[in-house]
């Protein structure tokens, strides 16, 4: 690139992070590599607000979920010493485990589509959360104690927090080492990779690591408070400057085995032959009409987008320390500014807006236990779901779909607004979704006491709120209900950083008594709460 096209480039990134190149604002730090070479790498705002220490590309952040490719690499490494088999069952090396319904493998671990469900979900629905001061312990015994599967093992995509964390630990198993010291003798200093590290204990001093934030209603800022340990599944510290060292690997692969990056980009159907978009700790999307391979992360007031395309050469990294900022559309945004011009790249799909108008409002479909709403805002389609707005995109073919990573959610609007949403919710599954006009009221025999095995959590329901108690929390504020439609209920969760949503359905015997609760979070689907006595 001439040194006049990369005068125009940054000054194009520069706008796009014109909000937060300024003093007292958290922001970003940002990296472009194409054919090797690195033509922007830049920092936009401070990793500390209170010191105004500005951000630089060699400012250390917690990376989050980028960590999966690098528990995947460790393990298949290992496999390809012999020391594994890719179609083991994970108990075979962590005896802790329990029997599951059905068998799940290691490769089904790694392509997140096991049916395990999400230990923070689970501790979650004990009432705890990520900001809460936990133990490894409490991790491991949320997995050890579940016995439910979300699914029939390979049949679904699902992301899952569990996969990767005991990804780590049978990689500390076999190699006799803490997975820090293996990723460190054998990826990150092979590589450069200096500033990087596993670093589990969130009170762990890093040199250079930035301050994470969250962004208050005024625009004021306030410092995210970081409290479960964090291993395999998103525990990493590191730099745009080391990220792109690891993405040109991918290039020019120094590792054993060579074909390392092949194995983690090696996409497989799913059993009802439709393509899984999850490969191994990485996942494939495309950015206008070209094929994209990569991975976002995100930790209470850290946020990282870790994008490549490998067709037209070029890497991406956009690493923050403000939970309000998104590096996953932003990262896409430098990227189609880095492409200016390529013909390869195509026009971004236009959205009738006041067309979606129309169809705004709340959907459902009791059956699967799934709520969203649609509106138009600032000119965006923004899908709700679970507490959480979304952008929805064009996809060309009269579907729109959720800009949100590896998410799947898409939609098809009806001939009328009276008629019902299409929705594709991944594997092949399309449902209808029916206007919820108006919402029922909360069932009124709903009050009890419900237990979950799989959770060790126990539900106090008094009708308009449930009081939680779990293994590790003896209590929790309550969570207030409401009413979705007959049977139906939704629970609103609300924590420092995030307020989230899920639903659950009151079951009943033969005689209409109510016996117990089916509950489906994000990355949670169908677990049972029976009412006890």
């Amino acid at each position: 690139m001439s040194s006049i096209d990369a005068i125009a480039l940054e000054k194009r990134v520069d706008a796009l992070f014109a909000k937060y190149d300024r003093p007292g604002s958290p922001g970003a730090a940002v990296g472009i590599m194409r054919k090797g070479e690195v033509i922007l790498a830049k920092g936009y705002g401070e990793a500390s607000v209170e010191h105004g220490v500005p951000i630089t590309p060699r400012t250390v952040f917690r990376i989050a979920s980028v960590t999966k490719q690098f528990t995947v690499a460790a393990v298949l490494m290992l496999a390809r010493e012999g020391k594994l088999k890719l179609d083991d069952q994970p108990q075979q090396y962590l005896p802790d485990l329990p029997a599951l319904p059905k068998p799940v493998t290691i490769d089904q671990m790694m392509r997140n589509n096991s049916g395990w469900p999400d230990f923070l979900e689970l501790l979650r629905l004990g009432g705890s959360n990520l900001d809460r001061p936990g133990r490894m312990d409490e991790l491991t015994g949320a997995i050890n104690r579940n016995k439910h599967l979300n699914f029939e093992p390979g049949s679904r995509f699902l992301y899952s927090n569990t996969n990767f964390l005991l990804l780590g630990l049978i990689a500390e198993k076999l190699s006799g080492k803490p997975l820090p010291e293996f990723l460190k003798e054998r990826i990150f200093a092979p590589l450069g990779m200096i500033s990087t590290a596993l670093t589990i204990d969130p009170d762990t001093v890093v040199p250079g690591l930035a301050t994470a934030y969250l962004e208050n209603v005024d625009g004021s800022f306030r410092r995210a408070r970081q409290g479960y340990p964090v291993a395999g599944e998103g525990g990493m510290t590191s730099t745009v400057e080391d990220l792109l060292i690891w993405a040109n690997h991918y290039r020019h692969p120094v590792l054993r085995p060579v074909d390392l990056w092949a194995e983690l980009a090696d996409q497989k159907p799913l059993s009802g032959g439709v393509l899984n978009p999850y490969c191994r700790g990485l996942a494939r999307g495309t950015l206008r009409g070209l094929p994209t391979i990569g991975h976002g992360g995100l930790w209470p007031g850290y946020r990282t987008e870790f994008l490549r395309l490998p067709d037209a050469d070029l890497d991406v990294v956009v690493i923050a320390n403000l939970a309000s900022l998104d590096p996953h559309r932003l990262g896409r945004a430098v990227a189609a500014e880095a492409l200016l011009g390529d013909r390869r790249l195509q026009p971004a799909h236009a959205i009738d807006l006041a067309h979606v108008e129309r169809y705004a409002g709340t959907y459902v479909n009791e059956a699967e236990l799934t709520l969203f709403s649609l509106a138009v805002k600032n000119g965006e389609v923004i899908l709700t779901q679970g507490g959480v707005p979304m952008e929805m995109i064009a996809r060309g073919d009269g579907w729109l779909e959720a800009d949100r990573g590896v998410f799947e959610f898409a939609l098809r609007l009806p001939a009328t607004p009276d008629q019902p949403i299409e929705v594709d919710l991944g594997a092949g599954r399309i449902f209808a979704f029916r206007r919820l006009d108006p919402r029922d009221a909360v069932p009124a025999d709903i009050a009890g006491t419900y237990h979950s095995t799989d959770t060790g959590a126990t539900w106090r329901v008094d009708g308009e709120r449930i009081q939680v108690s779990g293994p590790h929390v003896a209590s929790t504020a309550p969570w207030p209900l409401k009413g979705v439609a007959g049977d139906v209920v939704e629970i609103e969760m609300s924590y420092g950083w995030v307020t989230i949503t899920q639903l659950a359905r009151l079951d009943r015997d033969a005689q209409g008594k109510p016996i117990g609760l089916t509950v489906s979070t994000a990355r949670i689907k169908n677990m049972r709460f029976a009412k006890t006595a």
